[in-house]
């Protein structure tokens, strides 16, 4: 069983950083009148909102874990929104998560404080008629037990909380989920496991694969980020998951990992899915989680900014209001209508496009094209080069990459998934990291970027000089250790690679092989005279996904070789829109 192979180490009560001011166990019912301010820095409440606070729920193992509630006062039953996470409940008033908002440029007075972190705010959700259930899960906090991270553990735990509230007297019966990151990789798991009660899922951005999106991305272990979330959250009195000791002691894939996966066929229920090209972190399991799971009812929309601002912006709020009214109140207001699929289209020079409809995504007039990579010009190329020829970097030198460009002469529009087909060799070595980019370049061949925040401070600017690319678009990336270049066949597409990870394959001296990197889908227009560059690497030129993460070190020696044209024609292809 993977439990045998989870590895735990003792949790810590939540720091006074991370203390809200709802935090202390007080358990009780009161009434918060409209008005109501947790603090100046916050939105007023602006109808009064029962507040029911630390509620006792035995889970089926007989865990006790504690929820507040907030809902509407009178008797009217209420459907409810979850928000799963192992954030403290009460931290929305916490200098850390009011730091999180100045970060990416939000004012604290769009929530009321009474929020879980990056949850649902129950001053708006509570005045149109819904409550909304904070969870302290699993060791976290004043909560019973040893905490686990993104594990089907989590689903099963929140199948117990939905069944739980949806009996309670206030409620309709009806439950949702809603919130992003963490709070949307809980409801994969939780809809995997099917609670009756559950009518609606709203995932707003999060990994779905813990070993291909948060520790072993490409099968490198590059565990910055998840330092961060193993060491900054979990606080409670018990134990936390090990989730980077587990990485060291299982670098194949392992049941662990597999628990560590929902079972996308199983999650059928209607789901509103949130995702962007730009979250390093997020953008590859979103998009896996939205094709793969069963859902009949399922809605993609794509956005151009971060997920905090684009969460809490009212027009988005506005239009999940919608979707929940529909299927938590049985609402009959034409939600049915709204596109399957509203995705953007980046410029990155002001002139995005957003909510493109579509039946699909990549839409249906979309061919994936191959852009050859010529050795001898560096050039991308619309055909098979005759001649073979290499391009090197020695992996060592100052400059360890190659790269190769072309330039569009007339409009030029990709959505969909990109990935790099790859030859290549390392000498004085026995396996390759490769980081493969592509980039947008202006008619001059100068990079284009965009931040993906309000904040665009010196501030900014600085920490995502060289990291924290969930706050700087510069393109979309792609990853591969080359010993683990074994493909799943059942997971793989013709556009989308998918790696097995349950091999490794050392490279012998002067073997030349055949790889696929899966790179994040995309979302870009190219105007005429406007230049795509693609760029191989020993190193990520992205740099940690979060500011203040620790930079991954790739495992890499000797030289790199990348074969092109002849008998080792290496390709990128991308998804070229139909003008």
């Amino acid at each position: 069983m993977s439990t045998d192979q989870k590895m735990f180490v003792p949790s810590h009560p939540l720091p006074p950083e991370r203390t809200g001011l709802l935090t202390a166990y007080d358990p009780g019912t009161r009434t918060l009148a409209a008005g109501y301010q947790a603090a100046p820095h916050f939105r007023p409440l602006p109808v009064d909102i029962v507040f029911e606070k630390d509620m006792p729920v035995t889970l089926r193992d007989g865990v006790t874990i504690h929820v507040d509630v907030f809902r509407p006062v009178g008797s009217e039953e209420v459907p409810v929104i979850v928000a799963w996470s192992p954030y403290g409940k009460g931290q929305g008033t916490s200098a850390s998560v009011m730091g999180v908002f100045g970060l990416v440029g939000l004012d604290n007075d769009v929530v009321s404080g009474l929020e879980k972190f990056e949850g649902p705010d129950p001053a708006y959700w509570c005045a149109q008629g819904y409550a909304i259930a904070n969870p302290d899960i699993r060791g976290v906090v004043d909560s019973e037990g040893d905490s686990v991270l993104w594990d089907r553990q989590e689903g099963r735990d929140c199948y117990d909380l939905i069944e739980w509230l949806a009996e309670q007297d206030w409620c309709s019966g009806k439950v949702g989920m809603s919130g992003t990151s963490y709070l949307a990789v809980s409801q994969w798991f939780t809809a995997a496991e099917q609670p009756p009660h559950l009518a609606a899922i709203n995932p707003w951005e999060g990994v779905s694969d813990v070993y291909r999106d948060l520790v072993l991305r490409g099968g490198m272990p590059d565990t910055g980020f998840a330092a961060v979330l193993k060491n900054g959250s979990f606080w409670g009195k018990n134990q936390k998951e090990d989730i980077l000791a587990e990485a060291e002691a299982f670098p194949l894939m392992t049941e662990l990992w597999e628990n560590k996966i929902p079972d996308f066929d199983r999650i059928t229920v209607p789901a509103y899915v949130v995702a962007s090209y730009s979250n390093t972190l997020h953008t590859a399991g979103t998009f896996r989680a939205w094709r793969r799971m069963a859902s009949e009812q399922k809605w993609l929309r794509i956005h151009n900014s971060q997920e905090w601002p684009d969460y809490y912006d009212p027009e988005n709020v506005e239009d999940l209001r919608r979707f929940f009214d529909h299927f938590l109140k049985g609402a009959d207001n034409g939600w049915e209508q709204t596109p399957p699929v509203r995705y953007s289209l980046l410029d990155l020079a002001g002139g995005d496009q957003v909510a493109v409809a579509a039946e699909a995504f990549p839409p249906s007039n979309v061919a994936s094209t191959k852009y050859f990579l010529d050795g001898r010009t560096r050039a991308l190329i619309p055909t098979h080069p005759e001649q073979g020829a290499t391009a090197t970097y020695a992996v060592e030198a100052n400059t360890d990459l190659v790269s190769f460009i072309t330039r569009f002469d007339q409009e030029t529009v990709m959505v969909g998934y990109p990935k790099a087909h790859l030859w290549v060799e390392a000498r004085g070595a026995d396996d390759m990291d490769l980081f493969v980019l592509v980039q947008k370049l202006d008619k001059f061949g100068t990079p284009l970027q965009q931040f993906t925040a309000p904040n665009q401070s010196a501030m900014i600017h600085d920490v995502t000089e060289r990291g924290g690319s969930i706050l700087r678009y510069k393109g979309s990336d792609g990853r591969l250790r080359v010993s683990l270049r074994n493909l799943d066949e059942e997971l793989s597409t013709p556009d989308i690679p998918a790696h097995s990870f349950d091999r490794v394959e050392k490279l012998a001296p002067e073997q030349i092989v055949e790889v696929e990197i899966d790179l994040l889908p995309i979302g870009l227009v190219f105007h005429p005279g406007e230049q795509l560059r693609f760029v191989i690497s020993s190193r990520s030129l992205l740099g940690p996904m979060m500011p203040g993460a620790q930079e991954y070190v790739p495992a890499n020696s000797g030289t790199h070789v990348i074969h092109t044209g002849g008998d080792h024609a290496s390709y990128l292809q991308l998804p070229i829109k139909d003008s």
